[in-house]
């Protein structure tokens, strides 16, 4: 689904929008939400435990995470929000992960929001964005070996499999999605 057409206020943070989503900047008050997102039985089971158990370290994840990869590469993992009640559901955007060579489409959302296309409706436009505002031609996915429901998003997105991976050397096997992004 491509972005609606939308004009920001300068300071709102907003990066893209779709028919029923907001996609903003992560700021420090969105901690309690990323403790939450960051403790659910599925982020931790397919993506890790990053070790976020209190609302500063929820704070310094914000900071050193997608708020440094917004200042070093001018893009990062976005909050996604309903327009209707502009309530924070997830998590989505690009990252420039050590160790891969293409950018990478990341998502995650709270349990409850599963299920509804909001995840396809934000990668599309996710990936509208690398396109057009970043330039990208080629753009990689991560999923863990297991994690079914991000698999069947990615095909339909038109990503295909190439191969499984390992980021660190002691850390998990993942397999790598990669689409070429049109021109």
């Amino acid at each position: 689904m491509e972005p609606a057409p939308f004009a920001p206020a300068e300071d709102s943070g907003v990066v893209l929008t779709t028919t029923r989503l907001a996609l903003r900047r992560l700021v420090r008050d969105d901690a309690a939400f990323i403790l939450g997102l960051l403790n659910e039985p599925a982020w931790l089971r397919f993506i890790g435990d990053k070790g976020v158990r209190t609302l500063d370290e929820a704070r310094r994840y914000i900071a050193t995470g997608p708020q440094a990869m917004y200042r070093e590469h001018g893009f990062g993992l976005w909050l996604v929000a309903t327009h209707a009640e502009a309530k924070p559901i997830g998590i989505c955007g690009l990252i420039k992960r050590l160790g891969l060579e293409d950018v990478d489409l990341g998502f995650a959302y709270r349990e409850e929001f599963q299920g509804q296309g909001f995840a396809r409706e934000a990668a599309a436009a996710a990936l509208t964005y690398a396109k057009d505002v970043v330039g990208l031609q080629r753009i990689v996915a991560l999923t863990a070996l297991d994690n079914e429901r991000s698999i069947r998003l990615l095909v339909k997105l038109g990503f295909e499999f190439e191969r499984i991976l390992r980021l660190k050397a002691d850390g998990p096997e993942s397999r790598l999605f990669a689409r070429t992004l049109p021109g």
